[in-house]
């Protein structure tokens, strides 16, 4: 009985240090726009604190009814969409701390979602999904400038075609965005319905 009741002790105490070293949960977030569905990966694990941020839009619904505002494309499935809250007072939340991916590992290939900023620690509510692979969206000390890059935290799972759809649709020669991006705003944006955490 003895043996037991210490056999069960022992199991007790190690418990807070199994759930210590237990890996983090990625979750799926599905985006449903006007285009089809996307499916993202969310690197918790690696990038908490963007990872956090995303999700923090997901849940608060602040990204529903916004749309794919931006597409860059350089060649035929080169370049990058870009979609978020657009500085709306009303959808932001405060800026957070910069990831680099030379910190995260998580590099800027194929369907991969970043934050795009100014200065390092101003990203808020944008995030870009890549389409092909971007390196110079990665830290670079070889680079001039802060060369920190962007910072990285999911990646496309499925729906990878809607998120070329996107970029490969009619730009519109004059639209811009306060002055901007005259070039790389579409002629109709594909709007974004809901955008939410999948539970299976």
């Amino acid at each position: 009985m003895r043996r037991l009741f210490l056999s069960l002790l022992c199991l007790l105490l190690a418990a807070p240090a199994l759930a210590q070293t237990a890996p983090v949960a990625n979750p799926r977030v599905a985006i449903d726009t006007s285009a089809g569905r996307i499916v993202v990966e969310v690197f918790a694990d690696k990038a908490p604190i963007s990872a956090r941020n995303f999700l923090r839009y997901v849940d608060a619904k602040r990204l529903d009814g916004i749309s794919f505002y931006r597409t860059v494309k350089v060649q035929h499935r080169f370049g990058f969409v870009q979609f978020g809250v657009q500085n709306a007072p009303a959808r932001m939340f405060p800026p957070i701390k910069h990831e680099p991916t030379s910190q995260t590992g998580i590099k800027h290939l194929e369907g991969t979602l970043s934050m795009p900023r100014l200065a390092p620690g101003t990203a808020r509510g944008e995030f870009t999904i890549s389409v092909g692979d971007q390196a110079s969206f990665d830290a670079d000390p070889a680079r001039p400038g802060d060369n920190l890059g962007y910072a990285a935290f999911a990646r496309v799972v499925e729906g990878m075609d809607v998120v070329v759809k996107i970029m490969d649709a009619p730009i519109s020669p004059t639209k811009t965005l306060a002055g901007t991006f005259k070039g790389q705003v579409p002629a109709a944006p594909v709007k974004i319905l809901s955008v939410r955490r999948l539970t299976s």
